[in-house]
Formats: C-alpha cells, structure tokens, sequence
C-alpha cells in the first residue's frame, strides 16, 4: 500500500497525544512504498510537531518521499487557488490536490475531512483514506 500524505496524518503519526495517533500507526504498518508529499505538508508538519529533525527524518528513513514541484504546476496552483478561493485552502491543500491527479491511483492519507469536498480535474473524487469518524 502507498499514498500521498498530508500534515495531519504525519501530525498523528508522530503524535503520541494526537487523536488518530492509533489509526495512523495501524495504518502506516500496511505502507509498502514511501508515501509521497510535497514540502508545504513537510512545513507544517515541522511546525505542528515542533520538530524540523523528526520530520526530516521520515525522509531520510523512507516513510516519505519528495514528489511534488511547485514550480513546475505553478499555473495548475494558481487555478485551484482561484477555484477553492471561498474555502481558503492552504498552499499544501492545493498541492495534494495537484498531486492527486499527476498520481491518480494514489489515495490521499489525511484527517481534513475538506478533501471531500475539492475535486481533482475540477470534477473527479479525490480517493482518500480517513481516520473512522467518532
């Protein structure tokens, strides 16, 4: 099993105090290939865990894989900004949305119950995988 990660998977995954800490461990022992991300996730993932090093480290160990660049889907960006512009998506949001259809048979692992809502080639599900709902 592989997908793409989001910060709030990477968030629970780390998190020993996070929510869906169990979920995302149970899961992460089903991955068989490095999910991919992109660095805005990486960002924020930094930021909520207080730890550049830790994060680096799922890089450096394989669990994540670097797959994304912005600066070559900058256009695509800029239209899913404009598309999204009433949900004020972040920049990571829109990444994973672009990333989901260069990467259409990948699942998107996160908690952000808004990727039900956006829609990769302004019309298609993006299939994710999310923590049951309490």
């Amino acid at each position: 099993m592989t997908g793409i990660a989001d910060t709030g998977f990477i968030v629970a995954f780390l998190n020993r105090d996070d929510q869906y800490h169990g979920w995302a461990v149970s899961l992460s022992r089903r991955i068989t290939a490095p999910l991919l991300t992109c660095e805005p996730v990486l960002a924020e993932a930094a930021f909520k865990v207080s730890s550049v090093s830790i994060v680096l480290g799922l890089i450096r160990s394989q669990f994540l894989r670097l797959a994304f660049s912005l600066e070559e889907n900058l256009s695509h960006i800029a239209d899913l900004a404009i598309r999204y512009k009433d949900r004020s998506p972040d920049l990571a949001d829109l990444c994973l949305i672009r990333m989901s259809e260069i990467h259409p048979k990948h699942e998107i692992f996160t908690v952000d119950s808004d990727f039900t809502i956006y829609r990769r080639n302004k019309r298609d599900s993006i299939p994710l995988i999310l923590p049951p709902r309490r």
